[in-house]
This record gives C-alpha cells, sequence and structure tokens, in this order.
C-alpha cells in the first residue's frame, strides 16, 4: 500500500512540475495558452447555462462576502468550475502514477494522454494557431521526463537507461515479494542503491521546481499584465460630465459607493486570465452592411473628439441582490461617431462586436442607435481602461445589459443580421433584446447577520436605465406597509441611485426588509420573481437579519 500511495505521490508531482513548466513557457508567448486556462476555458465554453447560473447565484450571496466586492465579483465562480476541473485531473494523474508502479509505460501514456486533451482545448479555441499547442508539448516531455526520474530512483536505477543496459538492468533484489516503492518509502536495505532520503530529496527537487517555474510564471504574467503609460484625451468642448456629486458613503456604513472605484468594479467574462492586448498593435476594423470598411488605429481613435459619462452597468447573470453591478465614470467616442463615418446599410439588423481573441456579442442595431449614448470607452474613472476591463477600448452601452453590449478587448464591428450570424452567448440560448430591468439592492444590513438593537439603518442601490431613471425607492420591515425611504443624489437617468431609511426599536429576535424602486414613469418595479436566464432577473430582494 505504501508503495502505491509513494507512486500516486510521483503522478501528481509530475503533472504539477508539468504544468508549472508549460504555464510558465505560456506567459511568455501566449498566456491564455497554457494548459490550466486552456482545459478551465474549455470548461467554461461547454459547461450548460443551468449550470453557470447555478454557481453565479450560489457564489455571490452576502455569506461569501468580503467587503464592497464579494467572492463573486471576483469569478470564484470560475474557479469553483474549473476546480472541479483540476481535482479531477490530478486525481487520474495520481492513477497514472499507481500504474507506472507496475508499466512506465503505461502510466507515462497516460500521463500524455491527459496533457493532450490540453492542447486540443487550446488549438480549438477561437482565434488559435498552431504556437498555441507549444505549452501543452512543454508540459507533455517536463511532465513525464519528471515522472521517468521518480520511476527511476525508485527503482534503484540509473537515470541514463544506458547505463541501465551497461549492468544489466534493474538489480535483482534479495526478497523478491518485497516491492522496489515499498522499501523506499519504509527505509528497508532491501534495495541497497535507493534509499528513503534520495526518494525524498528528488520528490522535494521535483516539488520546489515546480513551485519556482509556476512562480516565474505568475510574476511574467503580471509583468506583461501592467498598465501602459498612456495619457488620455481630455473630452471635447462640453463633452465633459457634470461634476460628480457626493455620495452616501461617509453617512450610511456598508452603503455601495456611488462610484465604484476600477479595483472594486465586478469582472465578469468568459476568461480566466487577464488579456494584454498592446494599443501600439490594436486597430478596430468595422465591416459587413456598411458604405465605408474602416480600420482605426488607437492613436487615431485617441484623436476622435470624447466624450465623458457617468454609466451605470449590469450583467445579465445579476440575480436579485446581485453584485454584478456598477456605477462608473466612462470617456470615449460615441459609437454614432464611428457608425457615421462608414455608413450603415439598410439591411443590418445588428452589430456583432468581436474581441481580439474571437469572442463575440450582438447589439440590435436599433437599441444601439435610438439616441443612447453608446460609447468606444478608452477610459474609466479618470484613468485608462484596467487590462481586466478591457484595455485598450471596450464597448459601454447604457440601459442593455453586458452580454449584449460592453464587449472588452473590443477589435470589430460588423453590420449584419441575427438571421447570418450568431454571437456567443446567443447560441446559448439567452435573449438578444434584454434592456435592463429596474431594480433595487440591499446592501445593509447584510443578510444573516446580527445587528445591535435600537436605530438600524437600511440602505442599498437602486437602478432604472430604461425608463428615465430612480425617483423614488420604497422599503418594507416584516410585511409592514412600504415607506417612502430618502434617496440620493440624481447623477443621471442612466446611473444608479443610493437610499436609506433609519427604523427604531426594533424588538431583539428575526426580522425581515424588503426594497422596491419607482422610476420615472411611475412604474413600480415588478415583484414577479424570474431567473437571470434567458432575459435577466427580476424580483423583490429580501433580507433577512437578526437584532442581538
Amino acid at each position: 500500500m505504501k508503495s502505491r500511495r509513494l507512486y500516486a505521490l510521483f503522478g501528481l508531482l509530475a503533472t504539477v512540475f508539468g504544468m508549472a513548466v508549460g504555464h510558465l513557457v505560456a506567459s511568455v508567448m501566449k498566456p491564455d495558452s497554457s494548459p490550466v486556462l486552456a482545459v478551465g476555458s474549455a470548461v467554461i465554453d461547454n459547461t450548460p447555462a443551468s449550470v453557470k447560473e447555478w454557481a453565479i447565484k450560489a457564489f455571490e450571496s452576502d455569506g461569501f462576502s468580503l467587503g464592497p466586492i464579494d467572492l463573486a465579483a471576483r469569478n470564484y465562480d470560475k474557479i469553483i468550475l474549473v476546480g472541479s476541473v483540476l481535482i479531477g485531473v490530478l486525481v487520474l494523474a495520481a492513477v497514472a502514477g499507481i500504474l507506472t508502479r507496475r508499466s512506465f509505460r503505461i502510466g507515462g501514456g497516460m500521463l500524455l494522454a491527459l496533457v493532450a486533451v490540453a492542447a486540443l482545448a487550446a488549438v480549438t479555441r477561437s482565434g488559435a494557431s498552431f504556437v498555441d499547442v507549444v505549452p501543452s508539448l512543454v508540459t507533455a516531455v517536463a511532465g513525464v521526463a519528471a515522472l521517468w526520474v521518480l520511476h527511476r530512483k525508485a527503482l534503484g536505477q540509473p537515470l541514463d537507461p544506458r547505463t541501465a543496459v551497461a549492468t544489466g538492468g534493474a538489480r535483482k533484489l534479495s526478497k523478491p515479494a518485497t516491492h522496489p516503492a515499498d522499501a523506499a518509502a519504509t527505509g528497508s536495505a532491501d534495495t541497497p542503491a535507493t534509499t528513503r532520503r534520495t526518494v525524498l530529496i528528488t520528490s522535494g527537487i521535483v516539488a520546489g521546481a515546480a513551485l519556482v517555474f509556476g512562480s516565474a510564471g505568475r510574476f511574467i504574467g503580471n509583468l506583461r499584465a501592467r498598465a501602459e503609460d498612456i495619457v488620455l484625451p481630455s473630452p471635447a468642448a462640453g463633452e465633459a460630465a457634470p461634476a460628480f456629486p457626493a455620495g452616501l458613503e461617509d453617512k450610511v456604513k456598508g452603503i455601495t459607493p456611488l462610484r465604484v472605484s476600477n479595483a472594486d468594479f465586478y469582472r465578469f467574462d468568459t476568461r480566466l486570465d487577464t488579456p494584454v492586448v498592446s494599443s501600439a498593435d490594436w486597430s478596430l476594423t468595422v465591416d459587413g452592411d456598411v458604405a465605408n470598411r474602416l480600420e482605426i488605429s488607437f492613436d487615431e481613435l485617441l484623436e476622435m473628439p470624447m466624450v465623458e459619462r457617468d454609466i451605470t452597468l449590469t450583467c445579465v447573470s445579476n440575480s436579485v441582490g446581485g453584485k454584478y453591478v456598477g456605477g462608473a465614470r466612462w470617456l470615449g467616442v460615441p459609437l454614432k461617431d464611428i457608425l457615421d463615418r462608414a455608413g450603415v446599410g439598410s439591411s443590418a439588423d445588428q452589430i456583432l462586436q468581436t474581441d481580439f481573441d474571437g469572442m463575440t456579442i450582438s447589439t440590435p442595431l436599433d437599441l444601439a442607435t435610438d439616441g443612447r449614448e453608446a460609447l468606444l470607452a478608452v477610459g474609466m474613472n479618470g484613468e485608462p481602461l484596467p487590462r481586466e476591463h478591457g484595455f485598450p477600448v471596450r464597448m459601454v452601452i447604457p440601459g442593455l445589459y453586458g452580454f449584449i453590449s460592453a464587449t472588452k478587448w473590443l477589435t470589430k464591428l460588423t453590420l449584419t443580421t441575427y438571421a447570418d450570424q450568431e454571437a456567443y452567448w446567443t447560441k446559448k440560448g439567452w435573449d438578444t433584446i434584454t434592456p435592463i430591468k429596474p431594480s433595487t439592492r440591499i446592501d445593509t444590513p447584510r443578510s444573516l447577520s446580527t445587528v445591535p438593537g435600537g436605530e438600524l439603518i437600511i440602505g442599498g442601490v437602486a437602478w432604472a436605465q430604461n425608463d428615465n431613471g430612480v425617483t423614488k425607492v420604497q422599503v418594507q420591515v416584516d410585511g409592514g406597509p412600504w415607506q417612502d425611504a430618502e434617496i440620493g443624489a440624481d447623477v443621471n437617468n442612466v446611473y444608479w441611485r443610493q437610499w436609506f431609511m433609519t427604523t427604531k426599536d426594533l424588538k431583539p429576535g428575526s426580522h425581515r426588509v424588503s426594497a422596491r424602486c419607482v422610476d420615472g414613469n411611475s412604474e413600480t418595479q415588478t415583484s414577479a420573481r424570474a431567473e437571470p436566464f434567458p432575459e435577466g432577473a427580476s424580483g423583490i430582494h429580501t433580507v433577512l437579519f437578526t437584532v442581538g
């Protein structure tokens, strides 16, 4: 049994070592070609929508809070999905190691088969080339080599096969009934050429090397992901956003800031890495049903008239009370200016947006051009776009969920029809026309929290980006009457609003609070419950808490 455990450890060490070396090579060449990321991305791409939504919902609850941005906002749903696959890979790696105990060809072959899956995932992704398979090839060589070294050490045989042949191959044991690895694990003298110390040192070297290579890959990746030194232009005359009003965050503890910082802004996309796209190599292509095909460089885009707007973005996967929503100040070129220059034809009904890696998102043409201020954004909160939020250029369209509007790392706009081309999310069954539904979120008190007695401040944010903004927020405590809350500054109709209400004399024990908003058309937010798939969530956010 000890020998099986030892060989299982060999399989794990060899696999981790191979992955670390492959990740290092990928960090130098193309980060998303790393075997780990390639398999993880394939898992995300092929996971059914229902499973994805379960993972998102399960890990965005207040019970996993890390302050203003919870675990879901840090993509822990992806980690759970991919982590389960990684565990499976490591289990198979351990099995491969055990098989090596009897036959290195079988165990090593199984390890190669695992890497072949990663290679296939890497080369079949959109925008992939033969170069994407190189990290997987390196992983295969490094992993099998490490397994070979550990296997030979356990047998007490020379690492050079020619030496093994010259000395008659594996030494015969004085006690054939005892496997050499048992001796290595117990320190027995049955195999004089192999000691427990030798095996442990070799295993330690492999583990240490895996740590070094993995850390080096991470360091290089972080180095490449550093922000470029870009000087953003000023907004055109009369196009700067108004002075930003003060929020309620200094008055209401625990409420989301009126403007979310770049570091805390939610991220939702299908990628496990942070893409590194150079502004010098970037260009935007506008083609399809247009009179003039355009090719615009980043410098040319920066020379165009810029506008500055405060806009709240919302992800369609945001559940009732979820965290996939945030307000920020954006700087960019109006989409209308680009489309006017291209000259849109009469047959197109969608704008098919494509990122640098072939990911596609489709926007209904009539919604993108109905007067809302859609932007090709280059700046966020007074800084160049962070890489994780789409640098060099992303699309920002107010009032539409991100999955039909907010393409990051944007490189192409194709004027086409839904009948001719389907985007990524459309193929997965999501709706194509989905204006953001009015919604209200309670930030404080936290769900299932315990609060002291006496005065209690209830607060949060509300948005109604397609119905003339939020004009009123109402709160219900313990099923009682709906009461008007105090609302914060009105930035504009496409920006969220903070709100709060003070309650007193809540008795010790369990309590329930709910909140809803009323829009500029005097329409009250619906209480009808709907899950995010396929057109966005709806319903009333309710929080249970205890007064201690």
